[in-house]
């Protein structure tokens, strides 16, 4: 249902942030999501729209691309 889900989690865990943590840093941006929608995202139960892509990108300070990559 989504491509960046598996990246979202894959960036998550490579710099060791749990869920919560992600979430936690999103809401310090102004951001509310929630855990379960996270778990959602990253299990690619639910779409992500291209301002979610966005925000990711800038929480994990990366570049949209690499949210895309399918290496």
């Amino acid at each position: 249902m989504n491509i960046v889900g598996k990246n979202i989690k894959q960036i998550r865990e490579s710099k060791s942030w749990t869920q919560e943590v992600l979430v936690a840093k999103c809401q310090i941006k102004q951001w509310e999501i929630t855990r379960s929608t996270l778990a959602k995202i990253e299990s690619n139960v639910r779409r992500v729209t291209d301002i979610e892509v966005k925000r990711f990108a800038q929480i994990f300070d990366v570049s949209i691309d690499e949210l895309f990559s399918e290496d």
